[in-house]
């Protein structure tokens, strides 16, 4: 007698390009499709984009989630098979994220409240430089910082927007966070900070009328903010599996060494 899986009900969700409908329709045919809250687990086609959204989408499901590459970038995704499926999800390992909670306050009084998987990050809205001053728990750590901007990154989005602005890859069970500057013109030599990921970080935006900016929580954008406040949210724990070796954690090791 076979042992029950423990995922025998799957969810598929697709991006819009041909090779993801494609690779929908193969396994939809092997495997059927089970709406995702009747779903033992959920498998993503497409690239980071997509699986940035299915993430987010079931934010407090507690289904893990398990993404195949079929789109542009797929640092977030296993290599895409049409067969095995099964036995892949069950020999997958699976790693916890905690979102960032973003709860920005604009010019007019207005709270945006959003959660970001990557990053939180402040950008100047025009052609001069924002100003910024910087508290961690609740003390100044930074009285002015002229920049393009500055962000707090996860774990598991330390390789992404972070990492392009030079900031340091964390190794995705490190108790860290990442506040990097963007394009610094003051401190000009300020390369950014870790952080203990239980730290709560207030950016507020100095001559917000003057130097609008704009808050981004991933994709959730709030535009002319004065206040953004931004933490570690540990009552959301997202679920994701990867193909044993090819784990989020190896991933961002082998991005340290360049490969």
């Amino acid at each position: 007698m076979s042992t029950p899986t423990k995922y025998q009900r799957i969810a598929f969700v697709a991006g819009p390009s041909a090779e993801a409908q494609q690779a929908l329709a193969q396994l939809v045919k092997a495997y059927g499709n089970h709406p995702s809250d009747q779903a033992d687990v959920i498998v993503a086609l497409g690239g980071d984009g997509l699986m940035l959204q299915t993430l987010h989408a079931h934010m407090r499901a507690g289904i893990p989630i398990y993404g195949m590459h079929r789109g542009t970038v797929g640092f977030l995704m296993n290599e895409f098979s049409a067969t095995g499926l099964i036995e892949r999800l069950e020999a997958a390992k699976l790693t916890v994220i905690n979102p960032l909670l973003m709860r920005a306050t604009d010019i007019d009084g207005k709270v945006h409240i959003h959660h970001a998987i990557n990053e939180v990050a402040l950008f100047r809205q025009t052609h001069q430089a924002a100003r910024l001053r910087i508290l961690v728990d609740e003390r100044e750590r930074m009285a002015e910082l002229a920049a393009d901007g500055v962000l707090v990154a996860t774990p598991a989005g330390s390789t992404a927007y972070n990492l392009s602005v030079q900031g340091p890859i964390i190794p995705i069970n490190a108790a860290l966070l990442a506040l990097t500057p963007i394009s610094a013109f003051r401190p000009r030599r300020w390369r950014g900070a870790l952080l203990p990921n239980t730290a709560f970080v207030v950016i507020e935006v100095l001559e917000s009328e003057k130097r609008p900016v704009a808050a981004v929580a991933d994709h959730d954008e709030a535009r002319d903010v004065q206040r953004v406040e931004i933490i570690a949210d540990k009552t959301i724990a997202i679920r994701m599996l990867f193909d044993p070796g090819h784990s989020l954690e190896e991933r961002i090791l082998s991005e340290q060494f360049g490969y």
